[in-house]
């Protein structure tokens, strides 16, 4: 909005400086951030009055959980998805495709998410809406952003560390890439499960996939690098900007102890996000790097449920696998942090894979 009422009026005097996508970006992430700082306690107020008892707490979950979180309201990806919408809406431009693409993807996920969250709290259980039901909305979503990108991007699947090397897997992408999006979003689900623990491996993992966006966005980058040019996805870092902000700004009520919770609502969209960063910029394959603490934490509840059903043995003590380490005695804090440093590690190793071809 604001590019293009300076775009009307010629960009005049120090102004200009709304042309360049890096600016705007970081005023994304600024607008974001001061945005849910200035509304964070009244909305927080506003969940914990209309819940009453707030999120409900898993009877099988750590016991500790049913004393320190009892009663602390959800809902609040609410916060999130409003001030990255806003500040999105602000600073990006128009007129191109991918950043409506994955809003799109965010919000439907957010949606989602916001009804299991009400069913959730109106029902005072940890249950919500059908795992199937669920799903099924997931799908269509991300099937038909998928659809709507492909249609910009190919249908080819590139691998990393290989110059130029793809597969193209021709109407199969739809249901490859809505997998990708399905399957980044329940694993940011699945990692929330502690004060702060997965809004910031989201945030290191968002801003990962702004550079690679901003890389293979530029055709002189993607020409050096070896990647495949994707026009016009630069002006995802706007988006990723806001993704930031608002996670931080997110993170300063959500830090240990927990003011609110994301729940569902932010959980779903965020992770929806993710995953359509990596489809709208062909690099799928490299979200498992990236996105390795979500893989690790998802691949830990297949393993415990498959385990469980086979042999009638568990592998964890608990899944995900942030619970079988607070189960060994681990604190809630040291869990958090190193975790956060894994995503950071794998954040790092991810970039690398632009180099290594």
């Amino acid at each position: 909005m604001i590019y293009h009422l300076f775009e009307w009026l010629g960009f005049p005097g120090p102004t200009n400086v709304v042309r360049y996508l890096t600016f705007r970006a970081g005023a994304s992430t600024v607008t974001a951030l001061l945005l849910a700082l200035a509304i964070g306690r009244p909305m927080i107020a506003w969940l914990r009055a209309r819940q009453g008892k707030g999120q409900p707490i898993r009877a099988d979950g750590p016991e500790r959980h049913l004393l320190t979180k009892k009663g602390t309201p959800t809902m609040g990806g609410i916060l999130i998805l409003l001030c990255l919408t806003v500040s999105t809406l602000l600073w990006m431009e128009w007129d191109l495709p991918f950043v409506w693409s994955v809003l799109f993807v965010t919000l439907g996920f957010g949606t989602i998410g916001f009804l299991d969250d009400y069913a959730k709290v109106t029902r005072n259980s940890s249950a919500g809406i059908s795992g199937r039901t669920r799903l099924l909305l997931e799908f269509l979503i991300a099937g038909a952003a998928v659809w709507f990108i492909s249609r910009q991007t190919g249908t080819v699947l590139y691998f990393p560390f290989l110059k130029d090397a793809g597969l193209d897997l021709g109407p199969l992408y739809i249901a490859f890439g809505a997998l990708v999006i399905v399957g980044a979003a329940n694993a940011v689900n699945l990692t929330d499960g502690l004060d702060g623990l997965a809004i910031m491996p989201v945030i290191v993992a968002a801003a990962t996939f702004g550079v690679i966006a901003y890389l293979v966005g530029n055709f002189v980058f993607a020409e050096y690098l070896g990647v495949h040019f994707v026009r016009g996805s630069g002006e995802l870092i706007v988006l990723v900007g806001a993704i930031v902000g608002a996670g931080l700004g997110f993170l300063w009520f959500n830090a240990p102890p927990a003011a609110v919770f994301m729940g569902d609502t932010g959980s779903l969209a965020i992770g929806g996000a993710i995953g359509g960063l990596a489809v709208v910029t062909n690099h799928e394959l490299v979200l498992l790097v990236v996105g390795g603490l979500f893989v690790v934490e998802a691949v830990s509840v297949i393993v415990q449920v498959a385990s469980f059903r086979m042999t009638g043995k568990r592998v964890f003590l608990m899944a995900p696998i942030h619970h079988h380490f607070e189960k060994k005695g681990g604190s809630e804090p040291t869990i958090v942090i190193r975790f956060w440093i894994i995503a950071i590690v794998l954040a790092l190793a991810g970039l690398a894979t632009l180099k290594l071809r």
